[in-house]
């Protein structure tokens, strides 16, 4: 494998949007975390429902990734809390795409490199 083949992840803003509905749980309009890679980025004291989060986890690599204009995953961004009961929504927004490189993130043994976050390190 060529040393450049890698692939391209956006950075997402997973941001709380209640637009007058009411929240049963914790949601505050314009709070938000961001995921870039694999990691997830929260601001000092962010708090997020582990019910909320647990809802969203399993869309997020999905979203990442570069989808047909036509694919639902590229026109739907908002995901409800999954308490029935609560008006909280969480909108996905797609930022700046970002490069990784197959050696740096693979655990193939004979296609690994040095890891991209120790790369980030030295920066």
């Amino acid at each position: 494998m060529a040393e450049d083949e890698g692939f391209w992840l956006y950075d997402l803003r997973i941001e709380v949007v209640l637009e007058e509905r009411l929240p049963v749980c914790r949601h505050v309009e314009g709070e938000y975390f961001q995921l870039q890679g694999e990691n997830l980025i929260f601001k000092s004291e962010q708090k997020i429902s582990m019910y909320a989060l647990a809802a969203l986890l399993p869309l997020l690599p999905a979203k990442q990734r570069m989808t047909s204009p036509h694919d639902w995953m590229s026109t739907d961004a908002e995901v409800a809390c999954p308490d029935p009961n609560c008006g909280g929504r969480f909108r996905i927004i797609r930022e700046d795409k970002r490069w990784f490189s197959h050696s740096e993130t693979t655990g193939l043994p004979n296609s690994r490199g040095k890891p991209y976050w120790k790369k980030e390190q030295t920066s």
